[in-house]
């Protein structure tokens, strides 16, 4: 049995139309985006916005007068602006930023009305470290302290929790939103409180501000940091476009080197009270 023989021009045809269809695939494979990047397995969920429904935590300031402490502070512009927690500097005359053995550069104090922040001021200063506080957060990312808890050279890593409303009762009562985080790392030998940690920058892994570290909860292996929503408003416009570019990355390999390399360059400082 024979079958029919088709004619050339059916032939011809059927080629082409094979070569079109392999050209046209190719260009749409050309065109076609690139392929989006394998999600990281320590994001979580984007924090959600503030609400009413948000866990409260409470701190009982006392009543007592103000009593000289020290903290932590970090740069935020090389013209001489720092960032620490306003309790560690409220009540204070004369506050003051420690620079090497015996050495210390008096500050002015601006107070943020609405956040447990505040603004020194020097003349001129180390290079800033970049904040990002409109950048989106996820539940279960880094965080990284580095500073001055009990007043020595430390740091501790965390992961973030949640929103949560901070009440302060007695001296400087008020409420303020506030991040939680769980502590799951410190410096070897650091133990029980980190008392003198306030006022220190989180990191995330791209060496960016995230908050500024204002208490702790050590019963819950908790450490609170402030909103971005009150703590941008806080610093609005002291920091330039490039100050805001770019920060030492860091990792939990390596945290505790970056720390160091972040005080010894000063652009992690210890705030002390000259005069009460």
């Amino acid at each position: 049995m024979q079958f029919p023989r088709l004619p050339d021009w059916a032939i011809y045809g059927a080629v082409a139309a094979v070569l079109l269809a392999v050209s046209l695939g190719r260009r749409e494979n050309a065109d076609a985006p690139p392929a989006p990047p394998a999600p990281n397995v320590e994001d979580g969920p984007l924090l959600g916005p503030i609400t009413p429904f948000d866990t409260a935590v409470t701190v009982d300031a006392g009543q007592a007068p103000f009593k000289p402490a020290s903290g932590t502070a970090f740069s935020i512009a090389g013209r001489g602006r720092w960032v620490t927690a306003r309790h560690v500097v409220e009540g204070c005359r004369r506050p003051a930023l420690v620079v090497g053995p015996g050495r210390a550069v008096a500050a002015d104090v601006r107070l943020a009305p609405r956040a447990d922040v505040a603004l020194l001021i020097t003349d001129g200063g180390p290079a800033a470290l970049p904040v990002a506080v409109g950048d989106p957060l996820r539940k279960g990312q880094r965080a990284f302290h580095p500073g001055f808890p009990q007043g020595r050279p430390g740091e501790v890593t965390s992961r973030l929790l949640g929103r949560e409303t901070l009440k302060v009762s007695g001296r400087g009562a008020r409420e303020e939103p506030v991040l939680a985080w769980a502590e799951v790392g410190r410096t070897d030998g650091l133990e029980g409180t980190l008392s003198g940690l306030s006022g220190a920058p989180a990191l995330d892994s791209q060496g960016r501000v995230v908050g500024v570290t204002i208490a702790e909860a050590p019963r819950r292996g908790r450490i609170y940091t402030t909103a971005p929503e009150t703590f941008g408003p806080a610093i609005r416009g002291e920091q330039t476009l490039a100050e805001a570019a770019r920060g030492p990355a860091v990792t939990t390999e390596d945290y505790g080197q970056v720390a160091n390399a972040l005080r010894r360059d000063l652009r992690v400082a210890q705030v002390v009270c000259l005069a009460a």
